[in-house]
Order: C-alpha cells, then structure tokens, then sequence
C-alpha cells in the first residue's frame, strides 16, 4: 500500500518489481473498466520495449492457461497513428504506457478527456522508470505533474514507484540520502 523506488544495476529485473504489483493488483479486480496503472518512461524506445514484454506475458500466459489475457494495456505517444490512439480513447486500457510530455498534454487537451476521465477515476499505480532522468526544470515539471495527478484522481492514495539503475553511487547512507 506504499509507493517505493528501485535502485539496482541494468538488466537486474526492475521493470519486475512493478509489473508485478500492477498484475498481482490486476489478478485480485478483475474486470473494472478503466486505467488503473500509468508507467511513464523517458523515451518511446523503452515505452517500445516494455511493450514487447507486456506481450511475451501475454502470450506465455495464453500458452500456460488457454485463456485469454485478464487485462489489457496499451502504448499512447506522440508516435503512434491518431486512429491508434482514438482505440485507446474509446477502449481504455488497465495499463497505459506513456511518457511524461504525454501524460502532462492528457491532463489538459480536450480531445483526451475521456481517457483522462478514465485513469483520474481509477488510478492506483503511477510509475516513473528511469527515475533518475528527472531532474532540474525537468524535475520539477513531473513533480507538479503528480500532485497535478494526486489532487484531481478520486483516488486520494496513489502509489508511486520509481525506478532508476543509475541514481545514486556512495555509501549506502549517502545512496539513502540521495533517493
């Protein structure tokens, strides 16, 4: 019921910790429409990537089960066709995969509004990959960007969870410091 961050070297399995909780989430409610998780990373390619992964589970899990996927997610950036992004619009995913710039026009442009509607009323995991990515005029606009996020979901107790393999180096206080 805590938001946490992640702090562990590349290809260490961080990406794990949170797609975990968000399925576990997902697997014990089913069946609630509506966005329930946005995982938000600094670059489509990852956005991409993580992606892939999502349908590797669902294959695996089709393969294990015979059944279909429990829950849906989808990728929404500024790269995909406008007829791809009007699909996640009138068919919310459970798990939204965005990038920051993109979340921030979601909180305001008009023609999200549903979609935005969607994960204000059923939010419960905001997660920020590459955490350490974040800082300065950067920083501090995601920062405003979640209380943003916070104070208009109905949902007062968001959990958010960072990730980040490069964060912090130094002793373990200065590293506890850090994060």
């Amino acid at each position: 019921g805590k938001g946490f961050i992640v702090t562990s070297g590349t290809g260490s399995g961080k990406s794990l910790t949170y797609i975990s909780t968000i399925f576990n989430h997902l697997f014990k409610n089913p069946n609630k429409p509506g966005i329930k998780a946005i995982i938000v990373y600094p670059l489509n390619a990852l956005i991409n990537s993580q992606e892939l992964a999502l349908k590797g589970f669902e294959e695996n899990f089709r393969k294990r089960t015979g059944n279909d996927f429990p829950f849906t997610f989808a990728k929404y950036t500024g790269q995909e066709k406008q007829d791809d992004r009007d699909k996640v619009i009138a068919n919310p995913p459970d798990i939204l995969l965005t990038n920051y710039m993109m979340l921030e026009l979601l909180m305001v442009r008009k023609a999200d509004e549903s979609l935005r509607k969607s994960f204000l009323d059923n939010i419960k995991y905001l997660v920020f990959d590459e955490l350490h990515v974040y800082k300065g005029r950067q920083g501090a606009d995601v920062s405003l960007l979640i209380r943003r996020i916070k104070a208009a979901a109905t949902n007062k107790n968001i959990i958010c969870i960072g990730t980040s393999a490069t964060m912090t180096t130094g002793t373990i206080d200065e590293q506890k410091s850090e994060v």
